[in-house]
């Protein structure tokens, strides 16, 4: 096995079960890996600290284990069993539960760094983020059919736009494993009630985001007998939880004609009467800045990530800023704000400035009522920190 030596003293984050190694820590590579090939990393006085896959980049060992140098035949089996096992506490993953899809893998979150698995009521989409998960897929696919039994219809490799060593790899999305007569590419969910259409080929991401589950519930918690405007709403989650908690009308607005198509899909689904929402294809900001005062007294503004990087933060910062400030101006007296961020690279206190600057050129009186995050099964490392990606704050503007 290729042997990874770090630099003295730069041990210690492992030491402390951080899942990276750092191109700048390493001092010496004894021998020649290949991108996702597994590696010994060891100290510069030749203790063993942990193995993981080698890659190409400032992250040049992403840490799979911290006990051995070599994987066991059963490592894929052992690892998914446990993600699962923290599902099912969370009482996620429960047959008999009104919840059928939820994260069951979350790269670090569940030592697994570079993973990502989503599952939709009997098919799991996976997202390989590294060379090395993506070239253990196939066994990864052999753990999941081996964890859920018969209870798994479909197991779908979705990494083309996430594997980022695209060297000798041959991305192209298609099924790793599916039960015999499985023919579909699109699930109805459901989630906390609600049914919502997956399609995992032709949607973002795995074909749904998972992580706003807690959030939803509350936009249905605060929905009755407000009007209602989701910004970037995707497929409609925000807008089915608000209709469902009683809202008086729902306006969608994503710029993506596909993402609206689910969106009547979904509302016709769930059984609304189509008088009580509508959808608008059409840029989410220039919707926002055409928009009377006082129409919408509850807003959710859910953007993509504005940062994918650190060198994008002071831009993505602006962003949020004027988004934000613009939400805060145009919505009701007494009016509800939810407003996130994904942008990993923006921390809660970064972002929490960000809307308080932008409330602040508005000049209206503002209070913080909540401050939210991601749920259980898109659980945080300990050791990484780094994974607490979600933050939102719900807003009331005088």
């Amino acid at each position: 096995m290729t042997k990874v030596i770090l630099k003295k003293g730069r041990e210690e984050s492992l030491r402390r079960f951080h899942p990276w190694v750092f191109s700048g820590a390493i001092a010496q590579i004894v021998g020649s890996p290949n991108e996702g090939d597994i590696v010994g990393v060891y100290a510069s006085d030749g203790s063993f600290l942990a193995s993981g896959h080698y890659q190409i980049g400032s992250i040049a060992v992403r840490v799979l284990s911290f006990d051995s140098p070599v994987l066991t035949p059963d490592f894929w089996e052992i690892m998914i069993s446990r993600a699962l096992a923290v599902r099912i506490a969370c009482g996620l993953a429960n047959p008999e539960g009104d919840t059928d899809c939820y994260r069951l893998v979350h790269g670090e979150g569940d030592n697994l760094p570079g993973l990502i698995i989503d599952y939709y009521n009997g098919v799991c989409v996976m997202q390989a983020h590294s060379a090395g998960m993506f070239r253990s897929r196939k066994n990864i696919a052999d753990a999941l059919v081996k964890v859920y039994g018969d209870r798994l219809k479909a197991v779908y490799d979705k990494s083309s736009g996430t594997a980022p060593f695209k060297a000798g790899l041959d991305l192209v999305d298609g099924y790793l494993w599916k039960k015999e007569g499985f023919t579909d590419d699109e699930q109805t969910v459901s989630e906390n009630g609600n049914r919502f259409l997956v399609n995992w080929t032709e949607g973002q991401k795995t074909g749904f985001f998972l992580d706003q589950r807690m959030n939803r519930a509350l936009v249905g918690k605060y929905a009755k007998g407000r009007n209602v405007l989701n910004l970037f709403c995707y497929t409609g989650g925000f807008s089915i939880y608000a209709l469902a908690g009683g809202a008086l009308h729902v306006d969608s607005v994503d710029s993506s004609r596909k993402a609206m198509d689910m969106v009547e899909r979904n509302v016709a689904l769930n059984g609304f009467s189509p008088e009580l929402h509508s959808g608008y294809c059409t840029d989410a900001i220039d919707f926002l800045k055409n928009v009377e005062e006082d129409r919408y007294d509850l807003m959710i503004v859910d953007p993509p990530a504005f940062a994918k990087h650190r060198g994008a933060l002071n831009n993505a910062l602006r962003a949020y800023q004027r988004l934000n400030a613009a939400a805060i101006s145009k919505v009701a007296a007494g009016g509800l704000i939810f407003t996130f961020s994904c942008s990993q690279v923006v921390d809660k206190e970064a972002f929490a400035l960000a809307v308080f600057s932008a409330a602040a050129q508005t000049g209206r009186s503002v209070r913080i009522l909540d401050r939210l995050n991601q749920p259980a099964d898109h659980a945080v490392n300990i050791y990484h920190p780094e994974g607490e990606y979600l933050k939102g704050l719900l807003l009331y503007v005088e």
